[in-house]
């Protein structure tokens, strides 16, 4: 099972603790066993595909952006189509509270993207969203954290347990690693295995089997207990991001 080092501090580290130990607790198959594909010998339950690998029915997007490829949702940003602001293709078959997602993916090396969740939509802006992010990054300096899009920006960076609380900044309560080692398991040219467990106010963001960072939101004004799933293409340079096998089990 994967390690997370705990530095707990008081009542804010009592209640990380007890809510990661219901988050995990929540989870049928164990985090990060051998494989760095931990699902690869232990069959999966009540997951669903809610992409089906032909076609992007089901999902609203800006087809300048948006493609099939194969079995894979491709995201694409060209010198022609560089973008003003970030644009995501999102799930439209509802908005899960409690739930684990899973997929993966592969990221240019210039690419940006990240997988956005509990989220809702921009007002006046198409194809926009607000909320909960798994940031992915090519060069390495985002991907795992929880970055909150058009809110309160970075709630856990990679390698950090964090509590966000009213008025406040989140503050580390634990560590799930070294920051650069944990960037060590994620390839960088080619597909990884990535995992959001969100259970209440809990937030859990895995790759390759490999606990990148986890949110203990406990602000009441600003967190979510539900919203939409969307996929991002980033403003920047050009860049391609890629997933396939997405599924979805809710509680």
């Amino acid at each position: 099972m994967t390690t997370i080092s705990l530095s707990l501090r008081h009542a804010a580290g009592k209640t990380f603790f007890a809510a990661c130990i219901a988050a995990f607790c929540w989870m049928p198959e164990p985090l990060g066993a051998q494989s760095p594909f931990p699902d690869e010998n232990v069959p999966e339950t009540g997951f669903t595909a809610i992409f089906d690998g032909k076609t992007l029915d089901g999902w609203e997007y800006d087809p300048v952006y948006w493609r099939v490829e194969g079995d894979r949702m491709v995201g694409e940003v060209t010198p022609e189509t560089l973008l003003e602001r970030n644009s995501f293709i999102v799930w439209k078959g509802g908005t899960p509270a409690d739930f684990e997602l899973k997929m993966e993916y592969r990221v240019s090396p210039e690419g940006n993207s990240g997988i956005n969740y509990r989220s809702v939509k921009v007002p006046g802006v198409a194809h926009a969203l607000k909320g909960y992010q798994l940031d992915i990054d090519g060069p390495g300096q985002w991907t795992g954290q929880n970055y909150e899009e058009r809110g309160r920006t970075f709630l856990a960076l990679r390698g950090q347990a964090t509590q966000a609380e009213p008025g406040k900044k989140p503050h580390v309560i634990g560590s799930t690693g070294d920051k650069d080692a944990l960037f060590a398991e994620i390839d960088r040219d080619g597909w990884n295995a990535c995992h959001v467990i969100a259970k209440g106010n809990t937030l859990i963001h895995l790759i390759n089997g490999k606990v990148m960072s986890i949110v203990v939101d406990d602000d009441p004004h600003e967190r979510t207990r539900k919203g939409l799933i969307g996929m991002q293409v980033h403003v920047g340079p050009p860049m391609k991001i890629e997933f396939r096998n997405i599924r979805l089990k809710t509680r």
